[in-house]
């Protein structure tokens, strides 16, 4: 099995590095929307791609992520956020058979972020942190908090 991690640099990441024991047995890369310093284990297994904020240059995440997704087909995409994870679940589930986790961030303990309330319809399963946002996601599982 092949695991694809997308993330933005910061809490993102550092709250999915947070699920490394449960996915660092598998075959697995990074993908981050930002150079950054990168830990040891992270390194010649992470791809950057532009950052994006809601303009033209989604377009572009949506090119590297088909490039990435073509050359790497993993098996799952898992991902806490923040935007680029969204061109990559779109492609991943629509054209890769990709099955796509996603983690509500922990910081989001009253109201979903925009990254969540899209990932909602896209990934196959949905969990979140806070029981406060059951309201938002009838259909996704309360997981508590992972950090």
């Amino acid at each position: 099995m092949k695991v694809c991690i997308v993330s933005s640099c910061g809490g993102h990441l550092t709250e999915v590095r947070m699920l490394k024991s449960i996915y660092e047995s598998y075959e697995h890369f990074y993908v981050l929307n930002d150079k950054t310093l990168l830990p040891n284990d992270m390194k010649d297994k992470t791809f950057f791609i532009r950052h994006a904020e809601r303009n033209l240059l989604v377009l572009m995440n949506f090119w590297e992520a088909w490039k990435i997704l073509h050359d790497k087909k993993p098996d799952i995409l898992l991902s806490t956020g923040a935007g680029p994870v969204v061109p990559f679940a779109i492609l991943a589930r629509l054209f890769f058979k990709t099955r796509i986790v996603f983690i509500e961030t922990i910081t989001r303990i009253q109201q979903p972020s925009m990254t969540a309330k899209i990932m909602y319809y896209f990934s196959h399963d949905f969990f979140y942190q806070w029981e406060e946002l059951k309201s938002y996601f009838p259909k996704a599982k309360y997981c508590g908090t992972i950090i």
